[in-house]
């Protein structure tokens, strides 16, 4: 999940139910792509949250975000206009890096922080660990709950139901274990990254990047913003 300002110019959504109404939101997990279009004068300022991070800085269950980009002045009131500005006028990276950090300070001190997160953050670390090939019944036992009580918890702390966090995850890692071996093949790179076959990992990439991967790598450099 990101925390976007946009400083100067919004993009446009080609998809028109997406389109940004304002200049700073928050972004969910999504369960596809969408694409945009940017025109005028680009000036983007962002923040990636930890998977279950925004829960930390927004008493919000995260599952409220999944598939949506919500204005920041609907979460918080009274503060946005005064941080937009203090953003655009900002002269370098490291004092806008101030002026948030001062903003999210003030938000997690704001916000309880429940027992539940220690939880949460060992699941994504077991999930990480495994580049997402771990079932949900071994995460739920290594959370000592029952199946129905972890995709609640993990729902409300993540933002997307633990399967489809992770069929991004195991998306994400093909696009690092492209990146690190770009001679490695499509039907390598779906067995090394747990899919059933090479038919599985294309369909996954048409509904996580709208191309096939053989498109993808021919038209972006495989990078992944989640394993770095």
């Amino acid at each position: 999940m990101e925390l976007m300002f946009y400083l100067c110019d919004k993009p446009k959504a080609l998809d028109e139910t997406r389109n940004f109404s304002e200049n700073t939101f928050l972004s969910g997990q999504q369960s596809g792509y969408y694409d945009i279009l940017v025109t005028g004068k680009l000036s983007l300022f962002s923040v990636s949250f930890q998977p279950f991070g925004v829960k930390m800085f927004f008493d919000i269950p995260s599952n409220e975000f999944f598939d949506q980009s919500i204005p920041l002045k609907d979460l918080v009131k009274g503060m946005v206009n005064k941080l937009e500005s203090g953003l655009f006028e900002a002269n370098s990276f490291e004092s806008k890096i101030r002026i948030v950090e001062k903003f999210l300070r003030e938000q997690l001190r704001n916000n309880s922080r429940e027992y539940e997160t220690n939880r949460i953050a060992h699941s994504i670390a077991l999930i990480n660990n495994a580049r997402g090939l771990i079932t949900v019944e071994q995460l739920s036992s290594a959370s000592c709950l029952s199946r129905k009580q972890y995709e609640r918890t993990f729902l409300k702390y993540i933002g997307a139901p633990p399967k489809q966090f992770l069929r991004t995850i195991r998306f994400q890692n093909t696009l690092h274990e492209k990146q690190h071996n770009r001679n490695m093949s499509l039907t390598e790179l779906a067995y090394n990254c747990g899919y059933y076959d090479q038919s599985h990992m294309i369909n996954e990439y048409k509904i996580f990047s709208g191309k096939t991967p053989t498109q993808y790598f021919n038209e972006c450099e495989p990078y992944s913003d989640y394993f770095l």
